[in-house]
């Protein structure tokens, strides 16, 4: 008898787990459309079986790596701090710090850049940062940086976040974005965290 109670215990252990790892992790789903000899367009996330040869991917749905706050608010309080100094948008700042460091204070490029905005070496001497791995000391000069860029596009910020990634002088040579994939790629990334952080 003990042992037809224990394997029901763990019968209902296992079941508890698994529906609690169900509703744990995130789902993403895959949308496929087919046209029918009409013309009538179908979609569907979930293709059967029978119909699986006719479907084809419409939207591949990637899960983003989520925002973890415990992380992010980090650095709020200096981030708040530097946006009110140099007039430069909390959402953008943070944005930026995101797409360059991830939040890491001691993050180091291949490049040599350093910190939380990733400045480097000769900006750091410019900005007279004494210590680019100091949160606070990184996030006022880089955010001083920013804001000259800002000024010198006019307030172009697309042309200020390609500046930032690529040079001033990469930029106004081509007077747009430059054609990088690193640098479009940036500006893209920063906008987009600026879209989810202006909403939170």
């Amino acid at each position: 008898m003990a042992r037809i109670h224990i394997k029901f215990l763990i019968t209902g252990i296992c079941c508890f787990a698994f529906v609690m790892l169900a509703v744990a992790t995130p789902l993403y789903a895959d949308i496929y459309v087919y046209a029918d000899s009409e013309g009538v367009l179908h979609f569907t996330n979930v293709p059967t079986s029978s119909t699986s040869s006719n479907y084809k991917v419409y939207i591949k749905e990637t899960p983003k790596k989520p925002l973890e706050s415990d992380t992010t608010d980090l650095y709020d309080h200096v981030i708040s701090e530097a946006s009110k100094k140099h007039g430069v948008s909390f959402s953008l700042l943070k944005a930026l710090i995101k797409t360059e460091s991830d939040f890491d204070p001691r993050a180091v490029s291949r490049a040599g850049a350093m910190g939380l905005m990733q400045i480097m070496p000769e900006n750091i001497r410019k900005l007279e940062i004494k210590d680019p791995f100091d949160p606070k000391d990184n996030i006022m000069g880089g955010t001083r940086y920013l804001k000259q860029l800002i000024n010198r596009f006019n307030g172009k910020l697309h042309l200020a976040l390609a500046a930032y990634n690529a040079g001033p002088g990469v930029v106004e040579k081509y007077q747009r974005i430059p054609p990088f994939q690193e640098t479009e790629n940036f500006v893209k990334q920063v906008m987009e965290y600026y879209s989810i952080f202006n909403k939170i």
